[in-house]
This record gives structure tokens, sequence and C-alpha cells, in this order.
């Protein structure tokens, strides 16, 4: 049946490439192959083959009318990361242009991070990296995020909360940054799906109900609509489009209203060729129905930052309930669906390079600002506030709007205007009148910037005070620029100090190997262009000290190997070295319980010896610094107690399948502690006896195995 499913799928496409792409088919149909027989064997989750992916994803660029190079590269877009496929053999194939797309596409080559945060942030970095290049990468990764989450039911439900989650932070956002409307609206619903099933089951059940009482008065408004229409002597359409699920959900979250208290269900559009028309008829609307006061919104005059244009009105109709009207043109409903997208679907009114360049501006300036932010995970968070911050209109005394994010200060308004406007303010006039530049602004505000020439630039508080995140890295450039002496001098005052806090001295850890691997790894070309990035903000004292400390104990390691310790427990004899000490008493400790392989650290106990913790022993913080001491692991056939968490879903049987899986291992169970969690998970906390930590890892991996197992891990008592 899958393989059935695949073939069918896979014809679809080829049928829809040979229609809409009769001239390019040959080269199309190749990259189709080329993905088949490069995933051949592979699966998901599902069970059904991996290519089913791609295409699913081409299939959606192919409705959304993109062209060749974008459809051959979602084609071929995991290619790099999940076959044998190298970039020399796709471009011979292919060419340059489809293998960067692919290769923005494709996540980092898997190198370790701290944290799996840390790893999302800096991929989001790369990928809005490559759109800033190219904006067709996105339009993939969107295509890409819509059909795993279409397809997402097989996987287990963390992955899928999270995907989903991510969606509703990153993906949903940047599509409607981008103008992706139905994209938009379907990753939020299936996003919803996931994260509150019994929220949308129910919404789609009232829905359904509601449409179905409704769907007489929407028929009979807009025959009405038409009327009025063919009273003005106007062409155009009008049709009645629900609102999707997600929009429903979150108007009753932050209006706190019942289902039954929103009325607006269905938005009504018309769609007529002119701007004038579309005016000529909202007047006519308004002397049809009476106006909600406070609903009505002009994109025409004042577009959305996406490109947006529509008149939205919402009208009290005769059957006593509001109904939301849009009226748009032709042209504006392409822009309206499809986004940055209608550049490539209408071909016949394509606009020039510059057009596409004008509507995606706002990606410039996020890579223009990027440079100045210290961290992927601080540049991700700079683009969540320009992505889904609702936006304020304002008027330069001149009469020109400037859209900001909410929240935004007359700071940033001096910012958007100029970079010199921006460090040479001093105050701010709002309406006319003086106000502190922390005040908020407000749609419709006229705002004038009092600059001095004599101004000595921006304060450090302002970094606190600005919302967007362009007028941040502003800010941190003038420091970076204006002031380098004295970041300087500041930096390596909160250099020194955090090497003191940490119990460490310069002379420990500066040296020029180690400094060189950092400042290469940081970008930074020399000590005093360290300092200074530490100064303005721009780099952390922690993002330098914690690798110098990496280096510092990798050397402590290799000099400690020399000297051998006689233990005092069978476990731990000679499993242990002491840089320069012999014949101290060595124990293990309880809380932590290390075993060979885990990096560890000693504490010279009074009375008991060396006690040996893993360097990760939360314990570690709350002892005296100065009494901690390098320890290494040395040649050893010793075991060890190692402690174990299980966490699984409750089954009948599954206590049997653990314990099958230790005797499978040839691991013994000191002791075993399991309870049932109030959500329901069983919980076994086991003390397990192991020589070495590959062990463990054998062992997580094989108990990753089994279906009801959710996690495993190395606890502390």
């Amino acid at each position: 049946m899958i393989e059935t499913q695949k073939v069918s799928e896979r014809e679809e496409v080829i049928s829809k490439i040979r229609h809409y792409y009769p001239g390019d088919s040959k080269l199309l149909e190749h990259a189709l192959s080329f993905a088949v027989k490069a995933h051949e064997g592979q699966r998901r989750e599902s069970g059904e083959p991996f290519v089913t992916h791609p295409i699913g994803v081409a299939d959606i660029l192919i409705d959304l009318g993109m062209d060749v190079a974008t459809i051959c590269a979602a084609l071929l877009h995991d290619v790099l990361e999940d076959t044998t496929v190298t970039e020399e053999q796709l471009k011979k194939n292919f060419g340059d242009e489809v293998c960067e797309l692919v290769k923005g596409v494709t996540k980092l080559d898997k190198i370790v991070f701290k944290s799996k945060e840390e790893e999302q942030a800096e991929n989001f970095r790369k990928m809005f990296f490559a759109m800033a290049k190219d904006v067709r990468v996105i339009l993939i990764k969107l295509a890409d995020r819509l059909h795993n989450l279409r397809t997402i039911t097989p996987l287990p439900f963390d992955r899928q909360n999270s995907i989903a989650k991510e969606t509703l932070e990153i993906y949903a956002p940047l599509a409607s940054r981008l103008g992706l409307s139905y994209i938009k609206c379907e990753l939020e619903d299936l996003s919803l799906k996931v994260t509150q099933r019994e929220v949308y089951e129910e919404l789609v059940k009232e829905v359904n109900l509601k449409r179905a009482e409704r769907q007489e008065m929407v028929n009979k408004i807009i025959k009405q609509l038409v009327e009025i229409l063919n009273e003005l002597n106007i062409a155009g359409e009008v049709s009645g489009r629900p609102k999707h699920f997600y929009s429903i959900y979150r108007k009753m979250k932050t209006q706190n209203r019942t289902f039954e208290q929103i009325y607006d269900l269905t938005a009504l559009r018309v769609i007529v060729n002119t701007v004038s028309d579309c005016y000529e008829v909202l007047g006519k609307i308004h002397t049809y129905w009476k106006p909600v006061p406070g609903r009505f919104k002009d994109y025409i005059a004042v577009p959305k930052p996406n490109s947006y244009q529509s008149l939205h009105t919402t009208v009290m109709t005769n059957y006593g309930s509001p109904f939301e009207i849009q009226i748009r043109t032709f042209e504006m409903h392409k822009i309206a669906e499809y986004g940055v997208a209608a550049h490539w679907k209408y071909k016949e009114n394509r606009g020039s390079s510059s057009d596409l360049d004008n509507k995606i501006s706002w990606l410039r300036e996020v890579m223009d600002m990027q440079s100045e932010l210290g961290s992927s995970k601080e540049f991700l968070e700079s683009v969540k506030v320009d992505l889904y911050s609702g936006q304020v209109f304002v008027f330069t005394p001149k009469g020109d709007i400037i859209n900001l994010p909410e929240g935004s200060t007359p700071i940033d308004f001096a910012y958007n205007v100029h970079t010199d406007v921006g460090n040479k303010c001093v105050s701010a006039k709002i309406n006319g009148k003086i106000v502190p530049l922390i005040t908020h602004l407000k749609t419709g505000d006229i705002v004038e910037i009092i600059t001095s020439a004599n101004s000595k630039g921006p304060s450090r508080d302002w970094l606190k005070i600005v919302k967007t995140s362009a007028a941040k890295a502003k800010i941190r450039s003038f420091f970076k620029k204006q002031m380098k002496d004295e970041n300087i001098k500041l930096g390596k005052d909160i250099l020194e100090n955090e090497l003191k806090r940490r119990g460490f001295t310069v002379s420990q850890l500066f040296k020029a190997p180690w400094l060189d691997s950092v400042m290469q790894r940081l970008s930074l070309t020399s000590i005093d262009d360290m300092y200074a990035a530490i100064g303005y903000g721009g780099i952390t004292s922690s993002q330098v000290i914690v690798k110098l400390i990496d280096f510092y104990k990798k050397d402590q390691i290799t000099r400690s190997r020399e000297f051998k310790v006689i233990p005092d427990t069978m476990d731990a004899k000679d499993a242990v070295v002491v840089r320069g000490q012999k014949d101290l008493l060595v124990r293990m400790a309880k809380c932590c319980t290390p075993v060979p392989g885990d990096k560890i650290i000693g504490f010279i106990s009074r009375g008991r010896g060396i006690v040996v913790h893993r360097d990760s022993c939360p314990n570690i913080k709350a002892m005296e610094q100065e009494r901690l001491i390098e320890v290494d692991w040395a040649q050893a056939e010793s075991k060890f107690n190692a402690n174990v968490q299980i966490i699984a879903t409750d089954h009948a049987g599954l206590l049997a399948k653990v314990s099958n899986v230790f005797a499978e291992q040839k691991l013994s169970i000191g002791a075993m502690n399991a309870r049932i969690s109030k959500a329901g998970k069983a919980i076994m906390n086991v003390t397990v006896r192991v020589q070495k930590i590959s062990d463990l890892d054998v062992l997580f991996n094989r108990l990753k195995q089994l279906e009801e197992v959710n996690e495993v891990r190395r606890i502390t008592n």
C-alpha cells in the first residue's frame, strides 16, 4: 500500500511538472529520479519511503508557482544531509544555483553545542544568512515544515509538541512576515492541532455547526454586496472566507471570550480592479450598514510590513450580528495570498528584482545588525521581536509614515530615521509635547526628535529601553567604534574579575595557543579587540573564559598522567591519578557516582582523603574552591556504581523488559527503586555496576530502543 502511494504521489508531481514546466520537465524529472535513487532504502517514521517527503515539499512549491531551480532544490533538499551525495555531484548534475539553495536549507554540520537551544539558534542564524542571499531558501524551508506537520502523526508526542511550538514561535510568523497567508494559516492550524488537540477538535465541531447556521445569512450578504457592485457599475468578485481555527483560538485567548462571543467567523471579501473602486465600494457599504467604531483599518494607504494591502471594515448587518468585509484589488489579492512568492507565481506581472528587494528589505536590516549581536541565541531573540511583535504606525513631522514594533520608543524612531539622528538624540516630542525617551509610541503619533551637535552619544541604558534589534545594533556599534579605549579597559576589568570569581589567574589561562584558538572562534584579531568586544557587550566574558578553562583542564590531565595514587577501596584501586601527589586516600563520591570516562575533579576532604566527583556534580559549587584539585582516570579494570534514571510509559511487562536489557549487557544491578508519577509515567532509579562510561552509552542506546522508554539519563543523589 505504501509503495503504491509512493508511485501515485510521484506520478502526480510528474504530471504537474509536465503541465506547469513543459520546457524544463526533463531537468525536473531528472532531479526527482536523482532524489529517489539517493534516498533509496531510507524510511520515514511512518514506514513510508523517505523520498515522499521531498516530493511533498516540491508539490507545495509547485502550487506556489516557484521557479525551476527552487523545485529542483526542493526535490534534493535532504540529499547533502541524509545521503552520500556530495556538493560536487550536485553541482555537476544541477548547477551552482541549485546547489547553493540546497546548502542554504541543509542544517549545520554535526558539531557539538552546549545545548539544544544553542544548536537551534545557530541553525536559524545560518538559515537567515542563506535567506538574505536568496529568499527562495526560506520558501523551501517553509514548505519543508508544512509537509512535516501534515505528516507528523507517527512521531512521538514530545517531538510533535516541540516541532509545533517551534513552528508557532518562528515559522508561522516568518510566513506571515513574507506575506504567505495560506501557508501561515495552515502552519498555525496544524500546530494548534498538536499543542491543543482537544481545543482544536472542539473548535472544528463548533465552527462547522455555526457555519451551517450562518451560511444562509452569509449568502444573503454576498448577494447584497454583488448588488452594490452592479449599482456602482464596478466589475469585481465577492466571496466568503472562513476564519482559520488558530485565529479564532487566539482571539478567544487574548480577548478572554468564549466561542459564542466570537461573531466574525467569516470574512467577506470584495475584489475589484482599481484603488479608487475600493474606496467607492467602501463608501457605499457604509451607507447600507453602520460601521462598528474602531474596527476600520486602511492597509491600502498604510500597508503592512509584508506589503499586504486591503481595506478592512466591520459592519453591523440587518441580521443583528457584525461581519468583517475586506476590499482590495486583484493585484493586492495576489500579494495577500502569496506574498513574496507572487514574484514567481504571476510571471506576466512580475516586477523587477528591486521590487522583490524592497519587499524583503527588513531581512537585509536583520543581517546588517547580526554582526553586532554576540551570540546566536541573542540573534534569534532579536529576530523574534521583529517577527511577531505587533506594529505601530507613526508619522514624521513631514507626514512620512514609519512602522515600528509595539513597545517602540522615540529612540527606536530616531535610529529608524538615521543612525546619526539616533546617536545625537537628546529628547523627543510626541504630538507637539516633550516626552521622556522611554515613552511607548502609539499608532497615529507624530514624532519629532530633538538632536544636539554637542551630544556625547547614546547611553548604555538605552540598550534596555529600545525595542528594535536595529536600534540595539546601532547603539552597540557606537560604543564599539567611538569608545574603543574605554571599552578595552572596561572589558579587561570585567574579564579579570570573572577570572578571579572562578578561582583562576591570567597567567594560568592566557597561553598564546589557547588565546589564538578562542579569538579565531570569535572572529577577533587581537587581545585588545577581545577586551573591547567584552566592554561594549558584543561578546560575554564567559564565552572567552569557558573555552580557556577547557584548554587548561586538558593540559592538567596531560600533565597528571605520570602520577598514580593508591586508593582506599578495591573499586577505586589504581583508578585515579592526582597531579604531584602520591599515596593519597581516594574515594568515589556517592552523590554523583563517577565512572571512568566521566570528567572528574577531586575535593581534599578533612580526614577522608580526596573525594572524586563528576565535574558537573551540583555539589561542587558549594565546596571551598581552593580545596579542589585536578584528578584524572588511570587505566583500571575495576567496576563502579552509576546512578541511572529511566522514564517510561507504564505498561504491563515494562520491568521485565528493562531488566532483560541489563542482563543482555551483562551488567549487575546494585539497587532499583520504581514509582509512578502524577503524570502516569513509570520512573525507575537504578544503581548499575559498570567498568567505563562507554558501558553506559551502550546501555542507554539499548534502553532507548524500547518502545515504552521516553528518556534515560544519569542522576545525582
